[in-house]
This record gives C-alpha cells, structure tokens and sequence, in this order.
C-alpha cells in the first residue's frame, strides 16, 4: 500500500478506515500508507469531520484510546532501550 496516491477526500477514507481496522497509531498508519504524520492527523482530525461523519467518531475513539495509552508504549520503549544496552554492555565486559 505504501506509495499509493490518494487524493483528498478519498486519503482521508483511507487513513480512517484503517485507523480503525488495525487500531493504529498515527505514526505507523503513516509509515504504512507512505504519508507524513502531520497528513494523517489533519486528514483525521479535521477533513474526515466533513467527508463522514461516522467514520470521525470511530476515528475519534481510536485516537482517544492511543492517547490514553501514549505513557505505557513510552515507559516499555524505554525500558527495551535501556535493557538492550545493559545486555550490550554486559557482552562487551564478557569480551
């Protein structure tokens, strides 16, 4: 799907639906479709409201639901970080 040229009213869909079918992240919605993330947040937050209604509100939910959980994605990405440079460290003293 990366790369594909969507323009509009028909990118905003796209973005939303798959928001919504793969309970994404802004972030990785963009990296999958080959958009920059400031695309499918104004797609989503602003332009979808006029083009469908239904689909916003789901969005909505899903964007709410990634906010609430920003601090727990955060706080495991930092504790992967800092266990995989303990494991490099740790390998290099073995050395």
């Amino acid at each position: 799907m990366a790369g594909m040229v969507w323009k509009g009213r028909e990118r905003c869909v796209v973005l939303g639906e798959y928001l919504i079918e793969h309970r994404a992240t802004v972030r990785s919605c963009a990296a999958a479709l080959g958009v920059s993330k400031s695309t499918v947040h104004k797609d989503v937050t602003q332009t979808l409201k006029f083009v469908n209604k239904g689909l916003y509100n789901e969005v909505q939910k899903v964007l709410l639901k990634n906010k609430q959980e920003r601090h727990l994605r955060g706080g495991e990405a930092t504790k992967n970080k800092y266990s995989a440079l303990n494991r490099l460290t740790k390998a290099q003293k073995g050395n």
